[in-house]
């Protein structure tokens, strides 16, 4: 899709693209009232303003919209268009004892943050996702909310780019 096709889009079809790329029904309405960019540079600087505008518990919603990493279960029982399958390809080919570890460790970063672990999977193995997640665990709240805030938006962009390059 080119920028112009979205750009002529209704705003119903332009909403269930962009809730694609975040699961923030702040930012995407947010998204939804800047007038149209010119090209995926304008889109791109669009989108992490508008992420910044969000709240916390805007950051929070779009954490939410995603799987925990390492749950390869999750990843294929999507039935929705959803690109972390392909974001956490890596964990498929990840032993079982890592598997695990992730399981664990997810759920100790859950418990004491109070949102899953978010992290832009895209070319990460799941050992170097472990090792990510078990280093965050010893951040403070502050620190890591702002952490996982940048991370999702790597990953709005990443998705950004996928759908107008594709």
């Amino acid at each position: 899709m080119t920028i112009a096709e979205f750009d002529n889009l209704d705003t119903s079809k332009k909403r269930e693209i962009l809730w694609q790329c975040c699961g923030s029904s702040a930012w995407v309405e947010k998204m939804l009232t800047m007038p149209p960019a010119e090209d995926l540079i304008d889109l791109f600087e669009d989108a992490e303003e508008k992420w910044y505008e969000c709240t916390k518990a805007d950051w929070k919603e779009a954490f939410s919209h995603h799987p925990r990493i390492g749950e390869v279960n999750a990843l294929q029982n999507k039935s929705s268009p959803d690109f972390s399958e392909g974001e956490q390809s890596s964990v498929r080919n990840a032993s079982e004892q890592v598997l695990k570890s992730l399981a664990k460790t997810n759920k100790a970063y859950e418990e004491k943050f109070g949102y899953i672990f978010i992290v832009c999977a895209s070319g990460k193995s799941a050992e170097e996702m472990l090792a990510m997640m078990e280093t965050r665990l010893h951040n403070n709240a502050e620190d890591e909310i702002k952490i996982a805030m940048e991370e999702q938006n790597r990953i709005t962009r990443l998705r950004l780019e996928k759908l107008f390059n594709s």
